[in-house]
């Protein structure tokens, strides 16, 4: 099977924008540490953001949710909506020939969210574009080993032409709450068009099935973070399951450190390339407990 791999390169204009928007939350050691980083800081800072702004009064994000749909275009816009914060996060967007992605947030009710991303873009066919992406908002950083559970269900639907995307949940931990990223765990419920993850080998290391979904496990390094991405093996559609599950399967099987810190939880779609592409979620919810 020929993959288009996810990119392990991430755009280089990421700190001056970073220290723009993060001044007020984060320390200019901390930004500068991550900006040495060849990981992958645009998505980790912005992974940070949902915590920020529930404990920052000044922090204002780009937009937040009414009765009525809202919809942004720009390259780093953002709506907050009830428990999540919805990112346009066109990270890599000066990679493509052409091209251009809007993300519609249609409602937050009883902590379900609806949302959709129309895209197009050309080029590039091996480089992930953008991640359009929900955070959901934590209250605190911790431990993967103080954390009982990560319940979430996810239906969603992909049409367009010629698409190569992923749809996946987007994990980052680290050794201390606020470090760089040491740990991304990805979990892609469709590999649309040939897309593929990071991998050192291009071979799968383990078969786990995990929610009821059987998965292929790959790893490989990006820059100074270590990449797990599970790969359903055919498209789940409609997920249901507790994302602590993942992590306790590395744990038992790869001896992943169950004292590093989830920093953040993102699902959204990462796409290479296609035309007329319309990416719906008709509801999303995600706890950590």
């Amino acid at each position: 099977m020929s993959f288009a791999l996810r990119s392990i390169k991430y755009a280089a204009l990421s700190c001056v924008g970073r220290f723009a928007v993060a001044t007020a939350q984060l320390s200019s050691s901390t930004l500068h540490k991550q900006c040495s980083s060849t990981s992958a800081v645009m998505k980790f800072i912005q992974a940070l953001m949902p915590l920020v702004f529930s404990t920052t009064a000044h922090a204002i994000p780009t937009g937040t949710l009414q009765e009525r749909s809202t919809t942004i275009c720009g390259q780093w816009d953002s709506v907050v909506t009830g428990t999540y914060t919805v990112y346009q996060d066109l990270w890599n967007e000066a990679e493509a020939t052409s091209g251009s992605q809007c993300t519609t947030v249609k409602s937050d009710s009883d902590n379900s969210l609806v949302w959709s991303t129309s895209w197009s873009w050309e080029g590039a066919s091996d480089q992930v574009k953008s991640y359009a992406n929900a955070v959901v908002t934590m209250s605190s950083i911790k431990q993967i080993s103080a954390i009982s559970s990560i319940p979430t269900t996810w239906k969603w639907s992909y049409s367009g032409s010629s698409i190569v995307a992923d749809v996946s949940y987007d994990m980052f931990t680290s050794s201390t709450a606020t470090g760089a990223s040491e740990y991304e765990i990805m979990i892609w419920l469709a590999a649309l068009g040939g897309a593929g993850p990071i991998s050192s080998t291009g071979s799968t290391v383990a078969t786990p099935t995990i929610g009821g979904v059987a998965f292929k496990l790959y790893s490989g390094p990006n820059g100074d973070t270590t990449v797990y991405s599970f790969v359903a093996e055919s498209e789940a559609t409609s997920f249901s399951g507790d994302l602590k599950d993942f992590y306790t399967y590395l744990e038992d099987s790869f001896s992943f450190p169950s004292n590093q810190y989830l920093q953040s939880i993102g699902a959204g779609s990462e796409p290479f390339t296609g035309s007329d592409a319309i990416f719906t979620t008709s509801a999303y919810t995600c706890v950590v407990d």
